[in-house]
């Protein structure tokens, strides 16, 4: 139950990110960039089409590939394992 519930409260979150990140992209006093790189690897936790597509579009950039992961550890180590 509680994995259920932390499952779908990371997807809103991770939603109200890339949102956030849209709307950042046209505002110029918003960081859009950062909110959809947030939004993303939110995502990317609990959704494999989401991981997959982020790794097949990083993994051209090495340093940006180990960011992603380095950051995704990390929240994974915070909110736990999926």
């Amino acid at each position: 139950m509680i994995k259920k519930f932390k499952k779908i409260l990371v997807l809103i979150i991770g939603i109200v990110f890339i949102l956030f990140g849209f709307l950042g992209l046209a505002l110029p006093f918003f960081q859009g960039i950062l909110f959809l790189i947030i939004g993303f690897i939110l995502l990317s936790i609990y959704s494999s089409s989401t991981r997959k597509w982020m790794q097949t579009h990083t993994k051209r950039y090495p340093k940006i590939y180990a960011l992603t992961e380095k950051i995704e550890s990390w929240i994974t180590r915070i909110i736990g394992k999926p």
